[in-house]
């Protein structure tokens, strides 16, 4: 099996079986993102202990690359500080992108990198991008509601 088969394969299971798909009570911040194109509709929840993220969440509906993307975002951000979230968002819109910010991205992003093909087909950027702008909204006190377009 190749690299980029197994990068699918778990693409399509965490869209199969994602995780961290709840609404979230005890959530710190929450912010809702949209992809009009697609149709995707996604609310992310993080619940902060001080400066890290202690649990994060997300819901709605959407497309493989959108529930994917926003299922191993939220496994990603726990445990991890505000800065270190904000600094994956800039490193996952540089993977995505074809844009790579410093040498150490793939390594930093660790199973994120499954979408690094996606720079191949601009559209599917906002499907993997969506819940990572809610995210970046929630996280600084943007507008509670984000759209791709």
């Amino acid at each position: 099996m190749s690299i980029d088969e197994l990068y699918q394969e778990l693409i399509l299971e965490h869209n199969r079986s994602p995780r961290n798909y709840r609404c979230m009570d005890n959530a710190t911040v929450h912010a809702e993102g949209s992809n009009p194109l697609c149709g995707d509709q996604l609310s992310v929840w993080l619940r902060l202990e001080g400066d890290v993220v202690a649990d994060a969440s997300f819901h709605g509906s959407g497309c493989a690359i959108s529930r994917s993307s926003a299922s191993l975002m939220t496994a990603a951000l726990k445990g991890r500080t505000r800065a270190e979230a904000l600094r994956m968002f800039e490193q996952f819109q540089g993977l995505v992108t074809g844009v790579l910010p410093a040498a150490g991205t793939r390594a930093d992003l660790g199973k994120l990198v499954a979408f690094s093909g996606i720079s191949e087909f601009p559209v599917r950027v906002k499907c993997a991008t969506l819940a990572w702008h809610a995210m970046k909204a929630a996280m600084t006190d943007e507008e509670s509601k984000v759209s791709t377009e």
